[in-house]
């Protein structure tokens, strides 16, 4: 089957690879559509260190094939948003509505997949960069028949990066005060978090000017090309500043833009040694800076609600997918997505 594979110097469209059945508490899917993200980017750059051979791909949608034993809540012919989460649900985090902080659920790749007899690593326990993938069951999220396969592959990490960095990591309130530094796929999702959440104002900064339509289409209430332009709008500075770069020196401006009591939450992935500065003393107003993983989600319960709010126009989804590629065409996606020339390009199958 065709599948995109990463082996440490090159990624490249094979169409000889295999997967083997699921087991127990997993389930087979067959990929109609993956969305091209930066992280899958990132590790073929080396910004992400991951293990190889891997089969690339995280943000994916299909129709589940087959489940192992023991599984209840989809069967095959249902449709599903893939998560890249797969917690464990019995441990303390999990037990506590923090599946993203699951131990089991951080830097345990599988091997589900082989070429010739040699096994692939599975990327982000998801791998959706192929024609059907086999995940735990608790990634698997049955949505409604109706969603396009083409949109509903963005909900898996896009939508719930940023949307659920708004709702559930910032917890931004009516009226609040946002601003977003970066609107590529991640920043756009945080432009309409802070809309679906009411924020009174929503400050949209991005160099490249031609992304203003589309931020102010999310919900940006101003463009700005440069986060000096922040304060004019907002001269006591903002509550919430989101930073969706993985900048070292955007992390610091980020932190500079806070009014009293307000929170930086870093969404962007730097390089491993990146290392940001700030000044202590001017945080004392109580400011905070606010890691965030995976948008702090719970994702059987954050995907089936990002699909209802979609299916009644509060969600946009359709207009995140600025172009779609059959998936022998994955070295002109990730060329658009590394120019900037896409919102998210998403591969099909």
């Amino acid at each position: 089957m065709r599948g995109v594979v990463f082996d440490g110097e090159q990624a490249e469209v094979v169409t000889d690879l295999e997967v083997r059945d699921p087991g127990p508490g997993e389930v087979a899917v067959d990929i109609a559509a993956a969305g091209l993200c930066h992280s899958d980017l990132s590790v073929i750059d080396g910004t992400i260190p991951f293990p190889v051979p891997v089969v690339l791909g995280h943000e994916g949608a299909g129709v589940v094939a087959a489940v192992g034993p023991g599984i209840g809540h989809v069967a095959p012919g249902d449709h599903v948003a893939l998560s890249t989460l797969a917690n464990c649900g019995a441990c303390a985090d999990c037990d506590r509505g923090r599946p993203t902080m699951c131990r089991r659920a951080i830097g345990r790749p599988g091997r589900p997949f082989s070429r010739s007899g040699t096994p692939l690593f599975q990327f982000a326990s998801n791998s959706a960069f192929v024609e059907r993938t086999v995940v735990k069951a608790v990634q698997a999220v049955r949505i409604p028949a109706d969603i396009p396969l083409t949109s509903a592959a963005l909900i898996g990490c896009g939508v719930l990066t940023g949307v659920g960095a708004v709702l559930n990591r910032a917890e931004v309130r009516h009226g609040d005060t946002v601003v977003v530094i970066g609107t590529g796929g991640i920043g756009l999702n945080v432009l309409q978090g802070a809309r679906i959440a009411c924020a009174s104002a929503i400050l949209a900064v991005d160099t490249n000017p031609a992304k203003e339509a589309v931020a102010r289409q999310f919900g940006a209430t101003h463009f700005l090309g440069s986060a000096d332009g922040v304060r004019e709008v907002l001269p006591t500075g903002a509550d919430h500043v989101f930073e969706c770069v993985g900048s070292a020196a955007l992390v610091r401006q980020a932190i500079d833009l806070l009014d009293r009591h307000g929170q930086a939450i870093l969404l962007g992935m730097p390089a491993p040694t990146a290392e940001a500065s700030f000044l202590p003393a001017a945080m004392f107003l109580d400011k905070s800076v606010l890691g965030c993983r995976y948008g702090s989600s719970r994702p059987q319960h954050d995907i089936a609600l990002y699909a209802d709010l979609y299916r009644r126009g509060g969600l946009l989804l359709d207009e995140l997918v600025t172009a779609t590629y059959p998936v022998e065409d994955f070295a002109k996606a990730a060329e658009d997505a590394r120019q900037g020339r896409v919102a998210r390009g998403v591969l099909t199958f």
